[in-house]
Protein backbone atom coordinates (compact mmCIF):
# COMPACT_ATOMS: atom_id res chain seq x y z
CA UNK A 1 0.00 0.00 0.00
CA UNK A 2 0.99 3.85 -0.43
CA UNK A 3 0.81 6.53 1.84
CA UNK A 4 -2.36 7.81 0.91
CA UNK A 5 -6.09 7.03 1.95
CA UNK A 6 -6.61 4.00 3.36
CA UNK A 7 -9.07 0.92 1.82
CA UNK A 8 -12.40 0.21 4.01
CA UNK A 9 -11.22 -3.21 5.01
CA UNK A 10 -11.88 -3.99 8.85
CA UNK A 11 -9.36 -5.58 11.13
CA UNK A 12 -6.27 -4.39 8.99
CA UNK A 13 -3.18 -5.39 10.29
CA UNK A 14 0.27 -4.04 10.67
CA UNK A 15 3.63 -4.53 12.96
CA UNK A 16 3.51 -1.51 13.90
CA UNK A 17 1.10 1.58 14.26
CA UNK A 18 1.89 4.75 15.14
CA UNK A 19 -0.39 7.74 16.70
CA UNK A 20 0.47 11.20 15.39
CA UNK A 21 2.77 11.92 11.94
CA UNK A 22 4.87 14.61 13.63
CA UNK A 23 9.12 14.29 13.00
CA UNK A 24 8.74 11.94 16.32
CA UNK A 25 6.12 9.65 14.56
CA UNK A 26 7.46 9.50 11.44
CA UNK A 27 10.97 8.70 12.75
CA UNK A 28 9.62 5.74 14.91
CA UNK A 29 7.57 4.16 11.47
CA UNK A 30 10.68 4.35 9.53
CA UNK A 31 12.97 2.83 11.92
CA UNK A 32 10.33 -0.05 12.53
CA UNK A 33 10.06 -0.14 8.55
CA UNK A 34 13.74 -0.12 8.07
CA UNK A 35 14.16 -3.37 10.50
CA UNK A 36 11.57 -5.55 8.11
CA UNK A 37 8.60 -4.50 10.07
CA UNK A 38 4.98 -3.00 8.57
CA UNK A 39 3.74 0.40 9.24
CA UNK A 40 1.04 2.34 9.64
CA UNK A 41 0.75 6.12 10.72
CA UNK A 42 -2.38 7.73 11.53
CA UNK A 43 -2.49 11.31 11.46
CA UNK A 44 -5.46 13.68 12.01
CA UNK A 45 -3.75 17.05 10.27
CA UNK A 46 -0.96 17.86 8.65
CA UNK A 47 1.26 15.21 8.16
CA UNK A 48 4.92 16.84 9.20
CA UNK A 49 3.14 17.73 12.85
CA UNK A 50 3.81 20.70 14.82
CA UNK A 51 7.62 21.44 14.43
CA UNK A 52 6.90 21.59 10.18
CA UNK A 53 3.72 24.18 10.53
CA UNK A 54 3.72 25.92 13.55
CA UNK A 55 6.79 25.56 15.94
CA UNK A 56 10.84 24.95 14.91
CA UNK A 57 10.23 25.86 11.03
CA UNK A 58 8.21 28.66 10.97
CA UNK A 59 9.51 30.54 13.93
CA UNK A 60 12.85 30.22 12.82
CA UNK A 61 11.81 31.34 9.58
CA UNK A 62 10.69 34.62 11.24
CA UNK A 63 13.81 34.88 13.37
CA UNK A 64 16.67 34.93 11.35
CA UNK A 65 16.08 37.81 9.38
CA UNK A 66 16.43 39.62 12.87
CA UNK A 67 20.04 38.07 13.45
CA UNK A 68 21.05 38.33 10.45
CA UNK A 69 20.44 42.26 10.43
CA UNK A 70 21.50 42.59 13.80
CA UNK A 71 24.95 41.26 12.92
CA UNK A 72 25.19 43.35 9.68
CA UNK A 73 24.10 46.65 11.97
CA UNK A 74 27.74 45.38 13.95
CA UNK A 75 29.92 44.88 10.54
CA UNK A 76 31.98 47.08 9.22
CA UNK A 77 30.62 48.88 6.15
CA UNK A 78 26.52 47.30 6.51
CA UNK A 79 25.27 49.40 9.56
CA UNK A 80 23.84 52.20 6.80
CA UNK A 81 22.41 49.28 4.77
CA UNK A 82 21.49 47.50 7.60
CA UNK A 83 19.12 50.36 9.50
CA UNK A 84 16.10 49.90 7.70
CA UNK A 85 13.26 48.17 8.90
CA UNK A 86 12.70 44.79 8.09
CA UNK A 87 10.35 43.64 5.08
CA UNK A 88 7.67 42.61 6.96
CA UNK A 89 5.53 41.22 3.75
CA UNK A 90 8.84 39.57 2.57
CA UNK A 91 9.64 37.57 6.18
CA UNK A 92 6.21 36.43 6.47
CA UNK A 93 6.07 35.15 2.24
CA UNK A 94 9.59 33.67 3.21
CA UNK A 95 7.76 31.68 6.80
CA UNK A 96 4.98 30.52 4.35
CA UNK A 97 6.99 28.93 1.99
CA UNK A 98 9.53 27.20 4.63
CA UNK A 99 6.08 25.81 5.81
CA UNK A 100 4.94 24.83 2.64
CA UNK A 101 1.77 27.07 2.62
CA UNK A 102 0.32 24.78 5.53
CA UNK A 103 0.28 21.95 3.48
CA UNK A 104 1.67 18.34 3.64
CA UNK A 105 1.89 16.79 -0.10
CA UNK A 106 5.84 16.34 0.26
CA UNK A 107 5.50 14.87 3.90
CA UNK A 108 3.30 12.59 2.45
CA UNK A 109 5.07 11.30 -0.82
CA UNK A 110 8.14 10.79 1.68
CA UNK A 111 5.68 8.21 3.50
CA UNK A 112 5.05 6.45 0.48
CA UNK A 113 8.76 6.84 -0.44
CA UNK A 114 9.55 5.03 2.92
CA UNK A 115 6.65 2.48 2.63
CA UNK A 116 4.52 3.58 5.49
CA UNK A 117 1.13 3.48 5.19
CA UNK A 118 -1.08 7.02 5.97
CA UNK A 119 -4.15 6.61 7.81
CA UNK A 120 -6.36 9.90 7.61
CA UNK A 121 -8.42 10.59 10.88
CA UNK A 122 -8.19 10.58 14.38
CA UNK A 123 -7.04 7.41 15.77
CA UNK A 124 -8.08 6.24 19.29
CA UNK A 125 -6.85 3.25 21.30
CA UNK A 126 -10.24 0.75 21.79
CA UNK A 127 -8.18 -1.79 23.85
CA UNK A 128 -4.84 -4.06 23.04
CA UNK A 129 -2.97 -3.54 20.22
CA UNK A 130 -6.19 -1.94 18.50
CA UNK A 131 -6.73 1.12 16.55
CA UNK A 132 -10.16 3.07 15.66
CA UNK A 133 -9.80 5.99 12.91
CA UNK A 134 -12.84 8.35 13.16
CA UNK A 135 -15.03 5.88 14.79
CA UNK A 136 -15.05 3.43 11.88
CA UNK A 137 -11.77 2.06 10.24
CA UNK A 138 -10.41 -0.68 12.36
CA UNK A 139 -6.44 -1.24 12.73
CA UNK A 140 -4.72 -3.85 15.04
CA UNK A 141 -1.02 -4.14 15.70
CA UNK A 142 1.14 -7.27 16.13
CA UNK A 143 3.81 -6.08 18.37
CA UNK A 144 3.52 -2.23 19.30
CA UNK A 145 1.28 0.83 18.96
CA UNK A 146 3.13 4.36 19.57
CA UNK A 147 1.51 7.50 21.06
CA UNK A 148 3.59 10.17 19.32
CA UNK A 149 1.00 12.99 19.63
CA UNK A 150 2.79 15.71 21.00
CA UNK A 151 1.44 18.38 23.22
CA UNK A 152 -0.63 21.51 23.18
CA UNK A 153 -0.40 25.15 24.22
CA UNK A 154 -2.52 25.80 27.54
CA UNK A 155 -4.51 29.12 28.46
CA UNK A 156 -4.30 29.47 32.42
CA UNK A 157 -7.70 29.77 34.09
CA UNK A 158 -7.74 33.31 34.17
CA UNK A 159 -10.87 35.18 33.96
CA UNK A 160 -12.23 36.38 30.26
CA UNK A 161 -8.96 34.85 28.69
CA UNK A 162 -11.07 32.07 26.56
CA UNK A 163 -13.85 34.27 25.33
CA UNK A 164 -10.56 36.93 24.53
CA UNK A 165 -9.28 34.49 21.68
CA UNK A 166 -5.81 35.09 22.61
CA UNK A 167 -2.79 33.57 20.52
CA UNK A 168 -1.10 30.80 21.74
CA UNK A 169 1.92 29.70 19.76
CA UNK A 170 0.27 28.13 16.61
CA UNK A 171 -1.07 31.98 16.04
CA UNK A 172 1.95 33.73 16.58
CA UNK A 173 3.90 31.56 14.03
CA UNK A 174 1.02 31.30 11.53
CA UNK A 175 -0.26 35.34 11.47
CA UNK A 176 -0.62 36.46 8.41
CA UNK A 177 -0.30 40.58 9.60
CA UNK A 178 2.16 42.32 12.15
CA UNK A 179 -0.58 43.44 14.70
CA UNK A 180 0.68 47.10 16.42
CA UNK A 181 0.26 46.24 19.42
CA UNK A 182 1.33 42.61 20.80
CA UNK A 183 1.54 41.41 24.55
CA UNK A 184 3.31 38.53 25.23
CA UNK A 185 2.21 36.54 28.56
CA UNK A 186 5.23 34.39 29.37
CA UNK A 187 9.33 34.38 29.43
CA UNK A 188 10.01 31.15 28.34
CA UNK A 189 11.46 29.76 24.55
CA UNK A 190 7.84 31.05 23.13
CA UNK A 191 8.00 34.37 24.92
CA UNK A 192 11.18 34.89 23.89
CA UNK A 193 11.41 34.17 20.44
CA UNK A 194 8.25 35.40 19.41
CA UNK A 195 8.83 39.01 21.39
CA UNK A 196 12.30 39.16 19.61
CA UNK A 197 10.59 38.59 15.88
CA UNK A 198 7.22 40.04 16.02
CA UNK A 199 9.35 43.64 17.67
CA UNK A 200 11.76 43.21 15.07
CA UNK A 201 9.03 43.22 12.64
CA UNK A 202 7.34 46.68 13.40
CA UNK A 203 4.94 45.30 16.50
CA UNK A 204 4.85 47.40 19.61
CA UNK A 205 5.99 44.68 22.21
CA UNK A 206 5.28 44.02 26.04
CA UNK A 207 6.21 40.98 27.71
CA UNK A 208 4.80 39.72 30.76
CA UNK A 209 6.95 37.53 33.51
CA UNK A 210 5.39 36.25 36.81
CA UNK A 211 9.32 35.49 37.35
CA UNK A 212 12.16 38.18 37.65
CA UNK A 213 14.05 37.10 34.84
CA UNK A 214 12.99 35.56 31.24
CA UNK A 215 14.65 32.04 30.16
CA UNK A 216 14.21 30.69 33.97
CA UNK A 217 15.41 27.04 33.33
CA UNK A 218 18.59 28.85 31.81
CA UNK A 219 21.88 30.12 33.85
CA UNK A 220 20.31 33.26 34.61
CA UNK A 221 22.87 35.57 32.54
CA UNK A 222 21.30 33.89 29.64
CA UNK A 223 18.01 35.80 30.70
CA UNK A 224 19.53 39.08 32.06
CA UNK A 225 21.76 39.31 28.03
CA UNK A 226 18.76 38.52 26.23
CA UNK A 227 16.13 41.00 28.04
CA UNK A 228 18.85 43.74 27.75
CA UNK A 229 19.00 43.05 23.94
CA UNK A 230 15.42 42.87 24.17
CA UNK A 231 15.18 46.56 25.70
CA UNK A 232 17.48 47.76 23.40
CA UNK A 233 15.20 46.52 20.71
CA UNK A 234 12.37 48.53 22.19
CA UNK A 235 10.61 45.71 23.89
CA UNK A 236 9.25 46.29 27.35
CA UNK A 237 9.56 43.74 29.92
CA UNK A 238 7.79 43.73 33.01
CA UNK A 239 8.69 41.07 35.96
CA UNK A 240 7.22 39.98 39.06
CA UNK A 241 3.43 40.37 37.23
CA UNK A 242 0.41 38.40 37.26
CA UNK A 243 -2.37 38.73 34.64
CA UNK A 244 -5.44 38.74 36.68
CA UNK A 245 -8.38 39.79 34.14
CA UNK A 246 -8.52 39.71 30.27
CA UNK A 247 -11.37 41.29 28.39
CA UNK A 248 -12.10 41.68 24.48
CA UNK A 249 -15.78 43.29 23.82
CA UNK A 250 -15.80 42.39 20.16
CA UNK A 251 -14.07 39.79 17.69
CA UNK A 252 -10.85 41.24 16.20
CA UNK A 253 -10.94 44.71 18.43
CA UNK A 254 -8.26 45.35 20.92
CA UNK A 255 -7.66 43.34 24.18
CA UNK A 256 -7.56 45.13 27.50
CA UNK A 257 -5.43 42.85 29.96
CA UNK A 258 -5.49 43.64 33.91
CA UNK A 259 -2.50 42.91 35.89
CA UNK A 260 -2.57 42.37 39.90
CA UNK A 261 -0.81 45.78 40.14
CA UNK A 262 -3.61 47.28 38.79
CA UNK A 263 -2.34 48.45 35.43
CA UNK A 264 -4.58 47.42 32.51
CA UNK A 265 -2.89 47.22 29.44
CA UNK A 266 -4.51 47.53 25.66
CA UNK A 267 -3.15 45.68 22.73
CA UNK A 268 -4.10 44.30 19.49
CA UNK A 269 -3.40 40.69 20.22
CA UNK A 270 -2.15 38.59 23.36
CA UNK A 271 -0.46 35.94 23.17
CA UNK A 272 -0.31 33.39 26.31
CA UNK A 273 3.21 31.35 25.83
CA UNK A 274 3.06 29.78 29.69
CA UNK A 275 3.20 26.38 29.57
CA UNK A 276 2.67 22.84 27.33
CA UNK A 277 -0.15 19.95 27.85
CA UNK A 278 -0.15 16.36 26.06
CA UNK A 279 -2.25 15.68 23.48
CA UNK A 280 -4.14 12.71 24.65
CA UNK A 281 -7.09 13.68 26.28
CA UNK A 282 -8.88 11.70 22.92
CA UNK A 283 -6.52 9.28 22.18
CA UNK A 284 -8.64 5.77 23.91
CA UNK A 285 -6.05 5.75 26.76
CA UNK A 286 -9.06 4.59 29.24
CA UNK A 287 -9.26 1.76 26.89
CA UNK A 288 -5.85 0.42 28.28
CA UNK A 289 -6.12 1.33 32.10
CA UNK A 290 -4.56 5.36 31.86
CA UNK A 291 -5.82 8.40 32.49
CA UNK A 292 -7.04 10.48 29.61
CA UNK A 293 -5.06 13.67 29.30
CA UNK A 294 -1.98 12.56 31.04
CA UNK A 295 1.64 12.70 30.40
CA UNK A 296 2.58 9.14 29.39
CA UNK A 297 5.15 7.64 32.28
CA UNK A 298 7.95 5.72 30.20
CA UNK A 299 10.61 3.00 30.88
CA UNK A 300 14.09 4.03 29.10
CA UNK A 301 12.98 2.17 25.89
CA UNK A 302 9.71 4.58 25.75
CA UNK A 303 8.14 1.91 26.72
CA UNK A 304 4.61 2.99 28.26
CA UNK A 305 4.37 1.47 31.90
CA UNK A 306 1.51 -0.06 33.61
CA UNK A 307 0.25 -1.60 30.48
CA UNK A 308 -0.62 -5.28 30.13
CA UNK A 309 1.91 -6.71 27.37
CA UNK A 310 4.35 -4.19 27.17
CA UNK A 311 2.89 -3.40 23.50
CA UNK A 312 2.25 0.46 24.45
CA UNK A 313 4.84 3.20 23.50
CA UNK A 314 4.82 7.12 24.43
CA UNK A 315 7.38 8.52 22.03
CA UNK A 316 8.55 12.73 22.36
CA UNK A 317 6.42 15.31 24.19
CA UNK A 318 3.27 12.82 25.60
CA UNK A 319 5.96 11.40 27.67
CA UNK A 320 7.70 14.54 29.06
CA UNK A 321 11.11 13.99 29.10
CA UNK A 322 11.97 16.75 27.10
CA UNK A 323 9.49 18.69 25.10
CA UNK A 324 12.07 19.30 21.77
CA UNK A 325 11.80 18.03 18.64
CA UNK A 326 15.34 16.84 18.38
CA UNK A 327 14.92 15.02 21.66
CA UNK A 328 11.24 13.54 20.01
CA UNK A 329 13.42 11.91 16.79
CA UNK A 330 15.98 10.69 19.46
CA UNK A 331 13.99 8.70 21.16
CA UNK A 332 11.76 7.54 18.19
CA UNK A 333 15.13 6.16 17.30
CA UNK A 334 15.52 4.25 20.49
CA UNK A 335 11.60 3.33 20.42
CA UNK A 336 12.06 2.40 16.70
CA UNK A 337 15.20 -0.15 17.66
CA UNK A 338 13.51 -1.37 20.83
CA UNK A 339 10.36 -2.72 18.92
CA UNK A 340 12.02 -4.26 16.05
CA UNK A 341 14.88 -6.30 18.56
CA UNK A 342 11.49 -7.23 20.83
CA UNK A 343 9.21 -8.13 17.43
CA UNK A 344 12.63 -10.25 17.03
CA UNK A 345 12.38 -12.00 20.09
CA UNK A 346 16.08 -9.61 20.61
CA UNK A 347 16.81 -9.92 24.38
CA UNK A 348 16.69 -5.96 25.95
CA UNK A 349 19.36 -5.24 28.53
CA UNK A 350 17.58 -2.78 30.28
CA UNK A 351 19.95 -1.88 32.77
CA UNK A 352 22.04 -1.00 29.91
CA UNK A 353 22.48 3.16 30.09
CA UNK A 354 24.38 3.32 26.74
CA UNK A 355 22.66 0.80 25.00
CA UNK A 356 21.03 1.51 21.34
CA UNK A 357 17.88 0.63 23.29
CA UNK A 358 17.61 2.81 26.08
CA UNK A 359 17.35 6.87 26.37
CA UNK A 360 19.62 8.87 28.52
CA UNK A 361 20.10 11.79 26.32
CA UNK A 362 16.71 12.97 27.26
CA UNK A 363 18.05 13.79 30.79
CA UNK A 364 21.05 14.27 30.84
CA UNK A 365 22.52 15.92 28.50
CA UNK A 366 19.67 17.94 26.74
CA UNK A 367 20.62 20.22 24.47
CA UNK A 368 18.55 23.62 23.46
CA UNK A 369 18.80 26.30 21.74
CA UNK A 370 16.62 29.72 21.89
CA UNK A 371 16.98 31.44 18.76
CA UNK A 372 16.64 34.94 20.37
CA UNK A 373 18.97 37.80 19.64
CA UNK A 374 21.91 37.23 21.05
CA UNK A 375 21.03 33.19 21.35
CA UNK A 376 21.58 31.34 23.91
CA UNK A 377 22.16 27.81 24.00
CA UNK A 378 22.54 24.97 26.84
CA UNK A 379 23.12 21.39 27.58
CA UNK A 380 23.27 19.46 30.70
CA UNK A 381 23.07 21.09 34.08
CA UNK A 382 22.85 24.23 35.68
CA UNK A 383 25.04 25.06 38.40
CA UNK A 384 21.84 25.34 40.33
CA UNK A 385 20.61 22.30 38.93
CA UNK A 386 24.23 20.26 39.66
CA UNK A 387 24.07 21.91 43.23
CA UNK A 388 20.65 20.71 44.27
CA UNK A 389 21.49 17.22 42.62
CA UNK A 390 24.46 16.88 45.32
CA UNK A 391 27.32 17.49 42.74
CA UNK A 392 30.74 18.41 44.08
CA UNK A 393 31.11 21.36 41.28
CA UNK A 394 33.13 24.62 39.95
CA UNK A 395 31.90 26.52 37.64
CA UNK A 396 33.96 28.74 35.34
CA UNK A 397 32.98 31.97 33.24
CA UNK A 398 34.36 33.09 30.14
CA UNK A 399 33.54 36.63 28.77
CA UNK A 400 32.80 35.62 24.75
CA UNK A 401 33.74 38.81 23.55
CA UNK A 402 37.41 37.96 24.87
CA UNK A 403 37.74 35.32 22.22
CA UNK A 404 39.37 37.06 19.05
CA UNK A 405 36.66 35.36 16.85
CA UNK A 406 34.04 37.84 18.26
CA UNK A 407 36.41 40.45 17.15
CA UNK A 408 35.73 39.28 13.77
CA UNK A 409 32.51 38.71 14.28
CA UNK A 410 30.68 41.76 14.54
CA UNK A 411 32.06 45.38 16.37
CA UNK A 412 30.66 45.63 20.24
CA UNK A 413 29.90 41.66 20.85
CA UNK A 414 28.57 40.84 23.87
CA UNK A 415 28.12 37.13 25.21
CA UNK A 416 29.13 34.98 27.85
CA UNK A 417 29.86 31.07 28.11
CA UNK A 418 29.52 28.87 31.57
CA UNK A 419 31.24 25.29 32.02
CA UNK A 420 30.07 22.97 34.72
CA UNK A 421 32.95 20.71 36.24
CA UNK A 422 32.23 17.62 38.17
CA UNK A 423 35.26 18.02 40.93
CA UNK A 424 34.77 14.06 41.64
CA UNK A 425 35.17 12.78 37.93
CA UNK A 426 36.66 16.08 36.46
CA UNK A 427 33.91 15.69 33.49
CA UNK A 428 31.28 18.60 32.00
CA UNK A 429 28.05 18.04 33.69
CA UNK A 430 26.35 21.58 31.81
CA UNK A 431 27.64 24.02 29.58
CA UNK A 432 25.81 27.74 28.41
CA UNK A 433 26.33 30.27 25.53
CA UNK A 434 25.06 33.39 25.49
CA UNK A 435 25.99 35.55 21.84
CA UNK A 436 25.88 35.57 18.47
CA UNK A 437 27.04 32.47 16.42
CA UNK A 438 26.70 29.97 19.65
CA UNK A 439 24.03 27.94 18.84
CA UNK A 440 26.40 25.85 16.42
CA UNK A 441 29.30 25.84 19.45
CA UNK A 442 26.07 23.62 21.50
CA UNK A 443 27.15 20.31 19.54
CA UNK A 444 30.59 20.66 20.61
CA UNK A 445 29.28 20.95 24.06
CA UNK A 446 26.87 17.86 23.86
CA UNK A 447 29.12 15.70 22.78
CA UNK A 448 31.41 16.58 25.59
CA UNK A 449 28.58 16.41 28.04
CA UNK A 450 27.12 12.64 26.71
CA UNK A 451 30.24 11.34 26.52
CA UNK A 452 31.61 12.12 29.69
CA UNK A 453 34.53 13.25 28.40
CA UNK A 454 37.56 13.49 30.56
CA UNK A 455 38.69 17.75 30.90
CA UNK A 456 41.87 16.44 30.59
CA UNK A 457 41.06 14.87 27.25
CA UNK A 458 38.60 18.48 26.33
CA UNK A 459 42.51 20.09 26.05
CA UNK A 460 43.90 18.11 23.58
CA UNK A 461 40.62 19.56 21.22
CA UNK A 462 42.30 22.04 19.70
CA UNK A 463 39.91 25.18 18.65
CA UNK A 464 40.39 26.78 15.40
CA UNK A 465 41.57 30.29 15.04
CA UNK A 466 40.35 32.49 15.10
CA UNK A 467 36.39 31.35 15.86
CA UNK A 468 34.09 31.68 18.32
CA UNK A 469 34.73 28.04 18.97
CA UNK A 470 38.44 29.27 20.51
CA UNK A 471 36.59 29.84 23.98
CA UNK A 472 36.79 26.56 24.59
CA UNK A 473 40.68 26.95 24.80
CA UNK A 474 39.98 29.87 27.08
CA UNK A 475 37.55 27.54 29.78
CA UNK A 476 39.98 25.11 30.07
CA UNK A 477 42.61 27.35 30.92
CA UNK A 478 40.94 28.91 33.69
CA UNK A 479 39.98 25.82 34.85
CA UNK A 480 43.30 24.56 34.73
CA UNK A 481 44.35 27.82 36.87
Amino acid sequence: MAATEASNAADEAYDVIVLGAGPTGENVADRAHAAGLSAAIVESELVGGECSYWACMPSKALLRPVTVRSEARRAPGFKDAADSPLDAPAVLGHRDAVVSYWKDDGQVRWLDSAGIDLVRGQGRLAGPRRVVVDGGRVLTARHAVAVCTGSRAVLPPIPGLAEARPWTSRDATSAKTVPGRLVVVGGGVVGVEMATAWRALGASVTLLVRGDGLLPRMEPFAGHLVAESLAEAGAFLRTGVEVREVRREAPGGPVTVLLDSGDEIVADELLIATGRAPRTEDIGLDSVGLQPGSWLDVDDSCRVKGVTGGWLYGVGDVNHRALLTHQGKYQARIAGAAISARARGVPILESDPWGAHAATADTRAVPQVVFSNPEAAAVGLSAAEAERAGYRIRVVDQDLAAVSGAYLYADGYRGRARIIVDLDREVLLGATFVGHGVAELLHSATVAVAGEVPVERLWHAVPSYPTISEVWLRLLEAYRG
